[in-house]
């Protein structure tokens, strides 16, 4: 868990790939918030495609690459939650704070991947790292 923690909040951005209501694959760029309680933990806004999406089919694939050309994979299944406590973490981040105001905010939701796999490779030829999570 703490490398894949530890790639996340290096590569703040990664792209979140979800199968459409259409679908279609989509693909946008999102943020990792945090790991609280073993998992790990996003947000949206529920008035979003994206959640309505995820709500239709919860399997999503995150993906992110560093500087170094290594890369992450990690897939699992999107499960919301009204956690409070994972909220408060989300809403520290200031990007989130000045889209949402405060952890209240009737449109703001949170997530975690259930039953998540993460490997993280590289071009070195080394064999990639592997983790469920």
């Amino acid at each position: 868990m703490n490398a894949v923690v530890k790639f996340l909040r290096e590569n703040p951005v990664q792209y979140l790939a979800t199968v459409g209501r259409d679908g279609k694959a989509k693909c946008r760029p999102f943020m990792f918030a945090g790991e609280m309680d073993g998992k790990l933990w996003f947000c949206t806004n529920n008035t979003k495609d994206v959640y309505k999406d995820m709500q239709a089919n919860p399997n999503v694939e995150i993906s992110v690459s560093s500087p170094t050309y290594a890369w992450i994979r990690l897939h699992g299944q999107t499960v919301f939650e009204d956690n409070m406590a994972a909220k408060e973490m989300c809403i520290a981040n200031p990007i989130v704070k000045s889209q949402y105001g405060e952890a209240t905010n009737p449109v703001f939701e949170v997530f975690y991947l259930k039953d998540a796999y993460a490997v993280i490779a590289d071009f070195t030829g080394n064999p990639p790292q592997e983790f469920d999570l």
